[in-house]
């Protein structure tokens, strides 16, 4: 008797757990719009129907992938002024307006880094040169020889008198080694964690990287791209406890309209990381405003836009693509839809390049992208392997659009993290990516696909469960 009443007053506790945790979920992501990839969705459900009392704790702990709410979404759709550009630009500004995305502005003396070298002469420069304000967002800061020099100029900086804000993710913080932020703050730089794991917990924010990277200083000088403040996205560290060899990656500077974008868009970003709260973005052009046609905006993507707005964008694009689709990415872990838009371009005449490393530095990430790169082989693209590691992050549509950043193609990229790309549509610019693009794949040798065995083609399919993880 006793041991089934036990029995009845366990069954009764682990329903109620159930329905809790389920109405949880249900609400979160209704209000939220937590769109999900169905092994997620599938994996979050039959964890809270069979381990309800480790599942949701675990879920209100790193479940959460939206910080916005989708009220009031929608927006009537707000036409570029540029309607003399080719197809495939309009529709991306089309697209980009309708999301409430910053509009299109102006910029100049455009660099595109053809190295490390050139990317670390332009940083210290700017560190040197700033007068007035000099903002920094990274994922990591490392701590190693160059993470040590970015500290001492830093410092050296806000002690001139220059205000000196540092933001960097709260993960990242301890992927980097740990940096010693205490002697910035003495220093009088102002430093903080974007998702500091202790603070997010309870709001299930923890699993939510920013990864933006950006440098400004003194609001008309900005540089961008895929470099975390570390000696690998430079130029390596010999020295270092494990010899950190330099990483092939992408990297710009500019000046002009564009910059107070970014300004706009550290800003929000900082008071969210100091006191928690969303920031309104700026309002859109109101239709037929006048905005260049060959300008640059920013696409911020991740829990703070009410969209995947980078994902929409890269699907989008690749279903109006003609000619050309040019990609470059270190970890490719497409999602079915992306996948099948890059798969349907190479089979209708789009020719299709992707440029990888052949090893990454994640192994799970390489093992989860081959039936993707099978997939695509077999519809006619290319993929190129790199030698060493590849961490740039672009993708070029035609002659006609480039976008260039820190997201890669993969599901975290897409749908968890805070990302930044600037989006190009000048033809001139779109070309000078492709040649920088171009001149990487020299030293790469082209994949070619071989059928996995029954072993390697389950353990790809147990990894892949996982692709929103890696």
């Amino acid at each position: 008797m006793l041991n089934e009443l036990l029995m009845r007053h366990w069954v009764t506790v682990h329903g109620l757990m159930v329905i809790a945790g389920l109405t949880v979920y249900m609400v979160v992501s209704h209000t939220l719009r937590q769109r999900r990839h169905p092994s997620a969705a599938i994996a979050w459900l039959i964890s809270l129907v069979l381990l309800p009392y480790i599942a949701l704790p675990l879920y209100l702990f790193i479940g959460s992938r939206k910080v916005v709410s989708g009220r009031g979404h929608g927006q009537a759709l707000q036409r570029d002024s540029g309607d003399e550009q080719p197809a495939s630009a309009s529709s991306f500004a089309q697209l980009a307006s309708a999301m409430g995305l910053p509009v299109a502005a102006q910029f100049e003396r455009l660099t595109v880094h053809q190295d490390g070298t050139q990317a670390l002469q332009v940083l210290r420069a700017m560190l040197d040169s700033a007068e007035r304000t000099l903002d920094l967002c990274t994922f990591l800061l490392g701590r190693d020889r160059l993470g040590d020099e970015i500290s001492l100029r830093l410092m050296a900086c806000a002690r001139r008198g220059v205000k000196v804000r540092l933001l960097i993710d709260g993960i990242g913080f301890y992927m980097g080694g740990h940096p010693n932020l205490k002697r910035l703050r003495l220093a009088g730089v102002e430093v903080a964690l974007f998702v500091s794991p202790l603070r997010s917990a309870l709001r299930g924010r923890t699993n939510l990287r920013n990864h933006r990277k950006l440098v400004i200083a003194d609001g008309n000088w900005l540089c961008c791209g895929g470099r975390n403040l570390a000696a690998e996205y430079f130029e390596g560290d010999p020295a270092w406890r494990h010899k950190k060899s330099p990483w092939v990656d992408l990297s710009f500077d500019l000046r002009g309209e564009l910059v107070a974008q970014a300004v706009q868009r550290f800003e929000r970003d900082w008071v969210f990381a100091t006191t928690g709260v969303i920031a309104r973005p700026p309002r859109s052009a109101p239709h037929g405003a006048s905005q260049p046609a060959l300008g640059a905006r920013l696409i911020p993507s991740g829990p703070d836009q009410q969209d995947d707005t980078l994902y929409t964008l890269l699907v989008s694009a690749c279903f109006t693509a003609r000619a050309r689709i040019q990609v470059v990415t270190p970890y490719l872990v497409p999602e079915p839809t992306l996948l099948m838009a890059l798969t349907l371009a190479a089979r209708r005449g789009v020719a299709v390049d992707l440029l990888l490393p052949r090893k990454s530095n994640h192994r799970l990430a390489d093992m989860a992208r081959q039936s993707a790169l099978r997939e695509l082989v077999a519809a006619g693209a290319r993929i190129w392997l790199a030698p060493g590691m590849v961490h740039a992050k672009a993708v070029l549509i035609d002659d006609e659009l480039a976008l260039v950043g820190s997201a890669n193609l993969d599901e975290r990229s897409l749908f968890l993290n805070y990302e930044l790309m600037v989006a190009f549509q000048d033809p001139c610019v779109v070309q000078e990516f492709g040649r920088w693009i171009e001149w990487q794949r020299s030293s790469t040798t082209l994949y070619r696909a071989r059928a996995p065995g029954l072993v390697r083609e389950l353990a790809e399919g147990l990894v892949r469960w996982l692709a929103f993880q890696l």
